[in-house]
């Protein structure tokens, strides 16, 4: 097994174009040729994951929240930042991240939490824009079903629970093949008309290349009419936060105490209670208050977040239960978690948890 063996696993699972702009997700040190001896899954690449790696054994390091955020301009050692790399790159060590493109998925963070609180109805708190396109083509109808199949297992005509998704329209299609061509039907500079089918489907942008590659290998034309439009619709796969129901309404202050056990919290900071009993709940690990108006407007009674700020509490407005359960609280499973899907890529590779709790705040 190589780098890149475990980098494509975890890129089917939460795609690096799902990424926010300000993040630095993906390969950080390493080359993805490096055959593995072993990979340490951790929530932070710290000083002492580098060393428990070394110690045993891993060449490669998959954590949730990248070491580099920024760019670097001195390796000295000065800070926690260099040293780690620096230690890295000496014992030849890949450090991966996948931050925020697992927190924008489903199956990621979120839902966790949402396994553990045992919602149902579950959806997207707030949906991504912007990372769908739509594919045009046409073709002749003896090979619709042959050309759509490939189109589809490329990983076009998913929206939703739904696959295998297009839509479908006939008409006549007319070219004159020109010298140096090679047509499937017709004859060199005489005007031909075929019967065609129109085939339209979604799918997300940043397999436009595959998506198009699998068209033209299964399509039985020499040049393929076809056309690509960006949509600014919201994919409702994609995007920040959960929000789903509990089975029934629960009292809030039970539900705190119950949060609190679930999620291993030290403490859960929140609102005055506004709702006495609660059930629909909206969820976003690590720093979340960026998402408090759009669990407002979502109708969510609850918002389990971290990291929310004095002046930040105030925007509630007696109108939603605000939980803060802490940043490492809200992603410590996120290890765990990888390391499930990982083993059922790779049932017979060393994938190990680190040992180590990260999390650099205390609790008196």
């Amino acid at each position: 097994m190589k780098v890149n063996d475990v980098t494509s696993a975890l890129e089917s699972l939460a795609p690096r174009a799902y990424q926010e702009s300000y993040d630095n997700a993906g390969l950080i040190t390493g080359n993805g040729q490096t055959e593995l001896t072993g990979v340490l899954i951790c929530l932070d690449s710290t000083e002492k994951v580098i060393d428990e790696a070394i110690e045993k054994n891993c060449n490669m390091v998959v954590a949730h929240h990248p070491i580099v955020f920024k760019g670097l301009k001195t390796f000295t050692g000065k800070n926690y930042v260099e040293r780690v790399i620096i230690k890295a790159l000496k014992h030849d060590i890949a450090i991966y991240a996948i931050h925020t493109n697992l927190d924008n998925v489903r199956q990621g963070v979120n839902e966790e939490i949402a396994d553990r609180l045992e919602l149902s109805e579950r959806s997207i708190l707030i949906p991504k824009a912007n990372t769908l396109s739509k594919l045009e083509f046409y073709c002749p109808k003896q090979a619709v079903d042959s050309v759509k199949k490939s189109v589809f297992a490329s990983g076009a005509g998913q929206i939703g629970n739904y696959d295998n998704c297009s839509f479908e329209s006939e008409g006549i299609g007319s070219f004159r093949p020109l010298e140096g061509a090679q047509p499937e039907t017709g004859q060199i500079g005489a005007l031909s008309k075929e019967e065609e089918v129109k085939l339209e489907l979604i799918f997300p942008s940043h397999l436009q290349y595959t998506v198009v590659a699998a068209m033209k290998e299964a399509h039985p034309y020499e040049e393929v009419a076809h056309q690509i439009t960006r949509m600014s619709n919201d994919n409702q796969e994609v995007g920040s936060g959960i929000i789903g129901v509990l089975d029934s309404e629960e009292n809030s202050l039970d539900f705190l105490a119950r949060l609190k056990v679930i999620m291993e919290a030290k403490v859960v900071r929140h609102t005055a209670i506004c709702k006495e009993k609660i059930r629909k709940i909206a969820i976003v690990g690590g720093s979340g208050s960026f998402a408090i108006m759009a669990a407002r407007a979502r109708g969510a009674d609850v918002l389990v977040t971290a990291d929310i700020k004095y002046h930040e509490f105030f925007d509630a407005d007696g109108q939603l239960l605000i939980a803060d359960i802490g940043h490492y609280e809200s992603e410590h499973y996120t290890s765990k978690r990888l390391q499930q899907f990982l083993s059922k890529k790779f049932p017979s590779f060393a994938l190990l948890l680190s040992e180590h709790n990260t999390n650099p705040v205390n609790y008196l």
